[in-house]
C-alpha cells in the first residue's frame, strides 16, 4: 500500500471522525446555555416558550406597523414569506419592507402560527442535536432515580385470581424486559434498570431531570386494551353534546346525567398529538371535544401484543402504510373471537382511557392484525405505542429523586483533570525518554483520544465516569505498544540497519506481539459488556474502543509518520534514544 494511498486513509478517518463530533461540539461549545436549558424543557414548557415568545413578537410588530416602522431582524423570516403571499397573489412588491406591508400578507392568526413554528422549530432541532451528542452518565450531569412499585392488587383484579409467587415473578420480569427495551435502546445509554426487593424497580436515568422520562417509563401501564365502538351510542351521544356542551360534564369532566349512555358503555376522549408532541382532545366538526362510545367489555388487553412494526402497503395504489402486530396464541384465539363477531364495526385502540386510534374490522383475524389508513408519522408512533405501551403490571413511582448536575460538574472538572495530567505525564516521558521519535507516540495518542470521541459520539454513547476510567486504561495500552515498536527498532539499529530498514522490520516484529495483547484484552471487554449492567458495561465499551482506536494509530499512523520522514523528507537519522546505539561494538553513525 503506498504512502499516498495510506495517508488518505487517514485523511478520510479523520474528518469522518470529525463528522462523527461535530454535534457533540456544536451541543457543548456553541450551544449557549440558556438554549441548553430550553430545549431540554418539558414540553409543555416549550409549547409556554414558542407561544408566549410568539405573541410577544406578534404585538410588537402590530406596534411597529402602526408607527410605520421596519421589520425586526429576527423576524426576517416573515419578510420571506410574506414575498412568496405577493408574488403569488400578483401584487406588486413593496419597495421598502415595513412591518405594515408584511403583516397585509397575513391574518393576525397566520401570522402568529409561523412564529410559533418558528421557535419551535429551532427548540427542537437543538432536541435532535442533543440527541445526536455524546451523552453524559447519571454521575457527571445528573438525572432521575426512581423507585417503581408493582401494583400486584390491580393485577390480582384483572386476572381474577390470585396471584402465585411464579405470577409475580413473572410479571416482574416481564415488566423489566419491557423497561429495558424502552429505556436501553443501545448498549450503552447508561440506565441503571434492576429488581429491587420482591415488588419494586429501580431506574437511574441519565440527564435534565425532565418528568416526561416517567411518563416515558410507566406509559400505558397495563392499559392498551381494544374495545368495539358503540356507533348507534356514539351517535345519541354526539348529538346531545353538541346541542348543549355545558349540560352535560360537571366540572371535574363527569357527566351529570350517566343515563345518557347505555350501562355496557363507557365514553372516552380521543385525544392526537400536536405540532409540539402532546396530547391534546381532537375537535369535532362544531369545535366541541371529540368523544366516542365503546363496549365497557374489554375485547383484547394489550399484554398479548408480542410486536409491532410499520410496513409498506402491500396495494401498491396506496402509499399510506400499515401498522402490523403480532398477537401471542391465547390472544390469537380471542382477538379471532371478537373480529368474526364484529366484522365491519369500528375497532378502537384505547391506552390510558384516551382512544389513540380507530380502525374498521374488514374480516376475521387471528394472528397478525393489520392496521391502515394512517400518515407515516402517525403509524410509527402507533406501533410505538403497540410495542412499548402495555406493561403486564401497573407500576407506581414510590421514591423519586433528582441528582443535581453541580455533582458531576465537580466530577467531570476532576475526571478531566485525572485523564490530561495522565496522558500529559505520558507524553512528556515519551518525549523525553525517546527523543523525536517520541513525536510519533505523541501525536498517535492525540489521534487516539480525537478517534475514540468520534466514535463515542457517533453512536450517542453515554460517558460516564467508569468510561472515563476505560479510555485513561487506553492511554497506557497505546504507549505500550508504542515503547514495543521503539524498542523493536532500536534492536534492529544495533543490528546495522539503515533507518527505512530498522523502522520496517520493527513494525513487523512487533506486529504480533501488539495484536495478542489488544485481542485479549478485547475479549475481556466483550465478555464485561455482555455480562455487566450500568457502569461495568460503560466502562467495558469504552476499552472495546479503545482497542479499535490505540492499534490504528500505533500501527498505522505511527508507521506512515515513520515512512514520511524516511522517504519524503530524506531523513537518514533516527532521533530515537539518549544512549549511543552500537551495531558489532561499533556506534551506527546517523542515530543520536
Amino acid at each position: 500500500m503506498s504512502k499516498r494511498f495510506r495517508f488518505l486513509i487517514v485523511l478520510g478517518i479523520l474528518a469522518l471522525c470529525f463528522v462523527f463530533l461535530l454535534p457533540s461540539i456544536r451541543w457543548y461549545f456553541w450551544t449557549p446555555r440558556q438554549d441548553q436549558a430550553r430545549a431540554l424543557a418539558p414540553r409543555e414548557r416549550i409549547r409556554a416558550y414558542a407561544s408566549g415568545t410568539a405573541l410577544e413578537h406578534l404585538e410588537n410588530l402590530v406596534s411597529l406597523a402602526r408607527a410605520g416602522g421596519d421589520m425586526p431582524p429576527e423576524l426576517s423570516f416573515l419578510t420571506r414569506e410574506a414575498r412568496s403571499v405577493y408574488r403569488a397573489s400578483r401584487q406588486s412588491l413593496p419597495e421598502r419592507w415595513t412591518a405594515a406591508a408584511v403583516l397585509r400578507a397575513f391574518s393576525r392568526q397566520e401570522a402568529f402560527t409561523m412564529i410559533e413554528t418558528h421557535y419551535r422549530e429551532q427548540i427542537f432541532a437543538l432536541r435532535d442535536l442533543q440527541r445526536s451528542a455524546v451523552q453524559l452518565g447519571l454521575d457527571l450531569s445528573g438525572g432521575l432515580s426512581i423507585v417503581l412499585q408493582a401494583d400486584t392488587n390491580a393485577l390480582r383484579e384483572r386476572l381474577g385470581q390470585n396471584l402465585t409467587d411464579a405470577d409475580r415473578e413473572d410479571a416482574i420480569e416481564r415488566a423489566l424486559d419491557v423497561l429495558n427495551s424502552r429505556i436501553d435502546r443501545f448498549g450503552l445509554t447508561e440506565p441503571v434498570i434492576r429488581r429491587q426487593g420482591t415488588d419494586q424497580i429501580y431506574v437511574e436515568i441519565p440527564g435534565t431531570a425532565d418528568p416526561e422520562r416517567i411518563n416515558d417509563i410507566i406509559m400505558g401501564r397495563g392499559s392498551l386494551t381494544f374495545h368495539i365502538m358503540d356507533e348507534d351510542a356514539t351517535a345519541m351521544f354526539n348529538a346531545l353534546y353538541n346541542a348543549n356542551p355545558a349540560a352535560v360534564f360537571d366540572a371535574r369532566g363527569e357527566l351529570i346525567n350517566p343515563g345518557i349512555v347505555p350501562a355496557d358503555v363507557i365514553l372516552r376522549g380521543v385525544f392526537e398529538r400536536d405540532e409540539f408532541g402532546l396530547d391534546v382532545h381532537r375537535r369535532n366538526a362544531q369545535g366541541n371535544r371529540d368523544f366516542v362510545a365503546v363496549k365497557r367489555e374489554i375485547g383484547l388487553d394489550g399484554n398479548h401484543i408480542r410486536s409491532a412494526e410499520v410496513r409498506q402497503n402491500p396495494d401498491p395504489m396506496v402509499r399510506t402504510p400499515i401498522v402490523a402486530f403480532n398477537l401471542d396464541p391465547e390472544g390469537g384465539e380471542i382477538f379471532y373471537r371478537l373480529t368474526s363477531a364484529n366484522v365491519n364495526r369500528p375497532l378502537v385502540i384505547v391506552m390510558e382511557d384516551r382512544v389513540r386510534s380507530i380502525a374498521t374490522i374488514r374480516e376475521p383475524i387471528r394472528d397478525t392484525v393489520s392496521l391502515s389508513g394512517f400518515a407515516a408519522d402517525e403509524a410509527r408512533n402507533i406501533a410505538l405505542m403497540l410495542r412499548t405501551a402495555a406493561l403486564p403490571v401497573e407500576l407506581q413511582v414510590v421514591n423519586q429523586q433528582s441528582i443535581g448536575a453541580s455533582l458531576g460538574e465537580d466530577t467531570i472538572r476532576r475526571g478531566l483533570n485525572a485523564l490530561l495530567l495522565g496522558i500529559t505525564l505520558v507524553l512528556v516521558f515519551m518525549l523525553f525518554y525517546y527523543k523525536a521519535a517520541g513525536i510519533n507516540a505523541v501525536v498517535a495518542q492525540l489521534l487516539n483520544f480525537y478517534i475514540m470521541f468520534s466514535v463515542l459520539s457517533a453512536f450517542n454513547f453515554t460517558l460516564t465516569l467508569p468510561a472515563i476510567a476505560g479510555f485513561i486504561l487506553t492511554i497506557g495500552m497505546a504507549t505500550d505498544a508504542s515503547v514495543i515498536i521503539f524498542e523493536r527498532i532500536k534492536e534492529e539499529l544495533r543490528l546495522g540497519k539503515s533507518r527505512k530498514a530498522a523502522v520496517e522490520l520493527g513494525f513487523d516484529k512487533a506486529f504480533w506481539a501488539i495484536m495478542d495483547s489488544n485481542i485479549t484484552t478485547f475479549i475481556a471487554a466483550l465478555f464485561l459488556s455482555q455480562l455487566g449492567t450500568g457502569p461495568i458495561r460503560g466502562f467495558a465499551v469504552a476499552l472495546a474502543i479503545g482497542v479499535f482506536s490505540s492499534v490504528f494509530t500505533s500501527l498505522f499512523v505511527s508507521r506512515l509518520m515513520f515512512d514520511f520522514g524516511t522517504d519524503v523528507l530524506r531523513s537518514k537519522n533516527l532521533s530515537i534514544s539518549w544512549v549511543p546505539i552500537r551495531a558489532n561494538d561499533q556506534t551506527v553513525k546517523g542515530t543520536n
